[in-house]
């Protein structure tokens, strides 16, 4: 066993497999099995099951299959299928061959047919409405088919016939044969086989008839040697349904499921449905929207990987469901990009500032640190002119007490450069403040510069050398903390999730990255170089997430 297996031995998960282990179970082997269904891309919700499933198989030197639960071909592409697979390796797992559900079709049907001989599955002819009212409640027995005591040889026949494509959907499905008195509603004859006319995008039209998951899964497990078949809560009462099948069928191997806590995290949704709702609504661009908790998005918006493998293990794995705060997941983005994200300035709403005693077509170049923490990165060049660009939220016309950022009359100190002294302001014909007139300071930078204290410093860029670039800043997409429980999803959508920059001014340092580049804007926050730029010559940022927690503070006003 790894030392990492042995560092989370409080996981329950982990726990069990070693006890099996030192038993020597399964021939003291590892296989589970990452089984996403191709109809969608996968979400944070799933980076939890990738990082258990692939994580245990490679602490206990066993393999994880990943296997694609291909049952309803209505629904599934195989654009899904490469988003999948792109995903997975992404966040940084590896297997051998990818599997698939349609794989075992045939196998799938002969246990069927076996289960047919052996009086344990039956044709029924009641419709799906029917089927869902006889199937009683959590207080109420359900009511037998009238259909369940056909014999083995009409059954046979029928569930020959629908495979053949001889019925209509609806008219016929095949249910195992257990106990429609079961305080376990998932054993009152669930339905096995249904018939469906869709193409599938593996097996085409070979197939009419589908099996559904319950049935599937487990099979699928046994017949890859799955020797722990992990996942979430809202399966732990189908488990009997899942022995139930693989007793009935006396399979050679017998995985053993185990149920652990879902991700749920605050001011997302993870439900498939929803998010493709989102998707076609035009809430978003798309399924990579780097608004949207799919990883696609993720990927999009700049969060690196680890920072997610570092968020699931920091969340750990219980039995109990909980919502994860938004900042458990951000801080761990933070943490993982300050040592790596190199640090330039960038002027997102610019604000121009003219040095008049600077001379003019004089230039100067200024060197910085790559990362202030790491000299290993080296350094980069600044240029600086007497036409800069600053935020317009450095500066104020009439500034509050204790306020130490640029006003008229007031010194601040330049990053990496000069102190400078508003002298002067010019407004539009609106009286918006347009441009401002400084003075600077020659004395003040240096190895032999003035001791002044100037404790405001702020970032700028210079004008004749920025690189015009557009910046997109991204927010929570929904500004409730559960709105998978609003009745309107619409309107939990944050109003202000995207502000688009379409000005703004980077220094000419950063025109060397490459396209999903992690760098620090300076007091700004983390952003990433979008893969899909804007059109024409201007680079796009997206922001990853601010430098401080931000909606901490909104939340704490409220």
């Amino acid at each position: 066993m790894s030392e990492s297996a042995t560092a989370q031995s409080g996981n329950f998960i982990r726990q069990i497999i070693e006890q099996d282990l030192a038993e020597g179970k399964n021939g003291r082997s590892v296989v589970t099995r990452f089984p996403p269904e191709p109809n969608g891309y996968l979400h944070i919700g799933h980076a939890k099951s990738i990082c258990l499933n692939f994580g245990i198989a490679q602490d206990y030197q066993g393999h994880c299959n990943l296997r694609f639960d291909d049952t309803n071909p209505e629904k599934e592409s195989q654009e899904f299928i490469d988003g999948i697979q792109q995903d997975i390796r992404w966040m940084g797992f590896e297997w051998s061959n990818p599997k698939f559900a349609s794989d075992y079709f045939e196998q799938l049907y002969q246990y069927a047919v076996q289960l047919i001989k052996s009086g344990n599955a039956f044709v029924c002819s009641l419709g799906p409405d029917d089927i869902r009212q006889q199937r009683g409640t959590l207080t109420e027995p359900g009511v037998e088919s009238l259909y369940r005591n056909r014999s083995v040889e009409e059954n046979l026949d029928l569930f020959q016939r629908m495979r053949e494509g001889e019925f209509k959907e609806g008219e016929h499905v095949l249910r195992a044969k257990i106990d429609m008195t079961s305080a376990n509603i998932n054993l009152r004859d669930p339905v096995l086989y249904r018939i469906k006319y869709a193409t599938h995008p593996r097996t085409q039209n070979q197939w009419c008839i589908y099996p559904l998951y319950d049935y599937t899964h487990c099979i699928s497990d046994a017949l890859e040697g799955v020797t722990h078949s992990l996942c979430t809560l809202e399966f732990e009462d189908h488990r009997p349904l899942y022995d139930w099948v693989l007793d009935a069928l006396e399979t050679p191997h017998h995985p053993q499921q185990i149920e652990f806590a879902r991700l749920a995290l605050e001011y997302t949704v993870t439900s498939k449905r929803k998010l493709n709702l989102l998707v076609e609504a035009g809430h978003v661009e798309s399924w990579d929207d780097p608004r949207m908790p799919t990883l696609s998005g993720m990927r999009r918006r700049g969060i690196p990987p680890e920072a997610i493998r570092d968020f699931c293990e920091r969340i750990g794995i219980t039995k109990k469901d909980a919502f994860i705060e938004m900042t458990v997941l951000e801080n761990c983005i933070r943490e993982t990009l300050d040592p790596q994200a190199m640090r330039v300035m960038c002027v997102l709403r610019p604000l121009k500032v003219v040095i008049e005693n600077y001379p003019d077509g004089k230039e100067e170049i200024f060197s910085a640190s790559n990362h202030p923490k790491n000299a290993d990165t080296g350094k980069r060049a600044i240029p600086f002119s007497n036409t800069i660009y600053i935020e317009q939220d450095d500066f104020m016309e009439a500034p509050p007490d204790k306020y130490f950022r640029l006003a008229p009359g007031k010194e601040v100190r330049l990053r990496y450069g000069y102190n400078i002294t508003c002298t002067g302001v010019v407004k539009d014909e609106a009286g918006r403040v347009a441009e401002l007139r400084c003075n600077y300071d020659p004395e003040s930078r240096g190895p032999g510069r003035r001791k002044k204290k100037v404790k405001g410093i702020i970032h700028w860029v210079s004008a004749k050398h920025a690189i015009d670039t557009e910046v997109r800043l991204y927010d929570r997409l929904f500004r409730i903390p559960n709105p998978g429980a609003s009745e309107d999803l619409a309107a939990s959508i944050n109003p202000n999730s995207l502000e688009v920059m379409h000005h703004c001014k980077l220094e000419p340092s950063a025109q060397n990255l490459a396209e999903g580049d992690h760098v620090q804007f300076e007091r700004q926050g983390y952003f990433c170089l979008d893969r899909k730029p804007a059109s024409g010559m201007r680079p796009v940022f997206n922001r990853i997430v601010t430098l401080r927690d931000s909606w901490g503070k909104l939340e704490g006003k409220k």
